[in-house]
């Protein structure tokens, strides 16, 4: 597209404020014919390039004090042009050409720098602050997924072994007599486990998975588990499930996973821990029972004991002097 030629009049000159004054420059007047041919108004131009509107205006009138900053003028530029389908570097030369001259003559404050679509561009605090909490979450979750696919040291499992021993015993004491069934242990999530036999011989140790599985080999002699995640462990007999071998997330280990012992996992009953260990009063246990009261015995009279006076007895002195003729 051919450019109009510019009179002497039209000839924009710049204050010191840095904005147009006795007219429109030549770059100014080169868009807004651009934008008048392509047949766009500003309100399309802005929707476009996402400039606001009134720096768009800015722009097209040659008041380039009203633009937020030097930076955002080559930017703002390059993006009208794409818009209007014209040389953005061209129209960036022109502008600088123009706000430059008025730069020599010691009037405008204006200094290009290259922009890249600065209307896009978030502030430099922000994304600085958004990275550094990226960096932290990706931190943190990596080392909670270290520490749950990992071996447990020697102090976890020295702690959550006389918490997790007592109970396994108990369940191998009330096992049932007959047991069918291979035992399955399938990982939920990626979960380090080790099984050993009651001599210490290791049968598997490593992580499995999700959705890997381990089968307990027939022959295993008082087979046992280590593992820092009981809860990612869904363990089968004959294909009945079992219930989690500990609690969520905690260290387990000596705790017995024959199909006896886990078999007698179900036959345990499971108290409520609010009312766990919470005495109930005598009044008041018929209640708690659901059983109806017993009837109280009738009352008795209350007799009272009588005293019982004995007859005085003779002293000695006097029954010897009585025996004496």
């Amino acid at each position: 597209m051919s450019e109009q030629p510019i009179t002497a009049d039209e000839d924009a000159t710049f204050g010191v404020s840095g904005g147009v004054s006795g007219g429109v420059s030549g770059a100014a007047a080169r868009m807004r014919a651009a934008r008048e041919a392509a047949g766009m108004t500003l309100k399309d131009i802005a929707e476009t390039t996402r400039v606001p509107l009134r720096h768009l205006a800015a722009l097209e009138e040659g008041n380039f004090s009203a633009l937020p900053g030097t930076t955002y003028v080559s930017g703002f530029a390059r993006a009208y042009a794409r818009a209007v389908k014209i040389d953005e570097a061209e129209l960036v030369q022109q502008l600088r050409d123009e706000i430059g001259e008025a730069g020599g003559l010691g009037h405008s404050p204006y200094e290009f720098e290259e922009a890249v679509n600065p209307a896009r561009i978030p502030p430099r605090w922000l994304a600085w602050t958004a990275a550094l909490i990226a960096i932290a979450l990706a931190a943190g979750y990596g080392i909670w997924r270290m520490q749950l696919t990992t071996a447990p040291t020697d102090e976890q499992i020295a702690a959550e072994d006389n918490s997790a021993s007592a109970p396994a015993n108990n369940a191998a004491a009330a096992a049932p007599a007959a047991v069918t069934g291979p035992v399955v242990m399938t990982a939920a999530d990626d979960v380090w486990i080790r099984i050993y036999q009651a001599d210490g011989t290791r049968l598997y140790e490593g992580t499995l998975k999700r959705g890997e599985s381990y089968t307990l080999p027939d022959g295993a002699r008082d087979p046992m588990i280590l593992t820092g995640r009981p809860d990612a462990l869904a363990v089968t007999v004959g294909g009945q499930a079992i219930p989690q071998l500990g609690p969520p997330e905690r260290t387990i280990s000596d705790v017995p996973v024959s199909a006896t012992a886990l078999l007698a996992r179900l036959k345990q009953p499971v108290a409520s821990e609010d009312n766990a260990g919470a005495p109930v009063e005598t009044g008041n246990a018929a209640a708690a029972t659901g059983a109806p009261p017993a009837p109280m015995p009738p009352r008795q009279p209350i007799r009272r004991a009588q005293p019982v006076v004995s007859p005085p007895q003779p002293s000695t002195g006097a029954a010897q002097n009585a025996a004496t003729p």
